[in-house]
Parts: C-alpha cells; sequence; structure tokens
C-alpha cells in the first residue's frame, strides 16, 4: 500500500454538519445509503463529502466511508423520528396524509439538532483495524 493509500494516515476528517444529517435522513427515507466518504490520496486533514450509493465499492477505491450514525450523538441518533410505526395504526388516507406531514416538520426538526449534535471523534475502519480521529466540523 502507498502512503498515500493508507487510511491510518489520517488525524482529523472535516465534514459540513448538514451532510451528516442529511446523509443519516437519506438512508432512513430512501433506498441505498448515504456515508460520509473519504478518498485517497490520504493526508492528515481529509475532507468527507455526502456519498450516496447502492453497491459498496470501497475495495475498488479505497475510500472510507463513515456512517453519519456514528457522526451524530447517540442519543440524536435516536430520537429520529419514525413514520412506519406511526402509519401501522392508520387506516384513514387523511389521517395518513397529515401523520406524513407531521413527519416532514419533524425530520426537518431533527436534522437541526443533528447539525448540533456532531461527535467529536469517529474510530475508522481500516484493514489494518480501527483508527479514531477527530472530528471537525465545517461551516
Amino acid at each position: 500500500m502507498a502512503a498515500d493509500d493508507d487510511p491510518t494516515a489520517i488525524r482529523s476528517i472535516a465534514l459540513s454538519p448538514a451532510d451528516a444529517a442529511d446523509a443519516y435522513v437519506y438512508s432512513q427515507e430512501n433506498p441505498g445509503e448515504a456515508v460520509l466518504r473519504a478518498t485517497p490520496p490520504f493526508h492528515g486533514r481529509m475532507r468527507a463529502r455526502i456519498h450516496v450509493y447502492h453497491v459498496n465499492d470501497t475495495e475498488l477505491t479505497g475510500a472510507i466511508h463513515v456512517s453519519p450514525a456514528n457522526i451524530i450523538e447517540d442519543d440524536v441518533v435516536a430520537d429520529y423520528p419514525d413514520l412506519e410505526s406511526a402509519l401501522a395504526d392508520v387506516d384513514d388516507p387523511d389521517a395518513a396524509d397529515e401523520l406524513r406531514e407531521r413527519h416532514a416538520e419533524a425530520v426537518e426538526e431533527w436534522q437541526q439538532r443533528a447539525r448540533e449534535s456532531i461527535v467529536d471523534s469517529v474510530t475508522l475502519e481500516t484493514s489494518d483495524g480501527p483508527h479514531r480521529v477527530e472530528v471537525k466540523t465545517l461551516g
């Protein structure tokens, strides 16, 4: 492995709190998965950007994927609004539409909270094992 392909060179990941919140919401509400992605060449401070995929290509690209659930504080992740459970008990289409509207509002409020709840560090999974790095927010 070339030195610039070694993710253990990373000391910190810089990311947008909005990207972290949006990636989490995307993965909850859509098919596919959204992550925060850093791509080689790796160096001490890396920028991680939102990336949506259906097939994980990290072995081909050498990229590092960080789950937004690992970037947002656990208690905030646990508070994500659950639409499916609420809809399970509703038979009336008008009531279901109202629930969907309230859910959309609750998700917007959750996203604001998530943007303010970014962790200080995260563990990256590398071929050499776990590697802890600092998280720096942008914006």
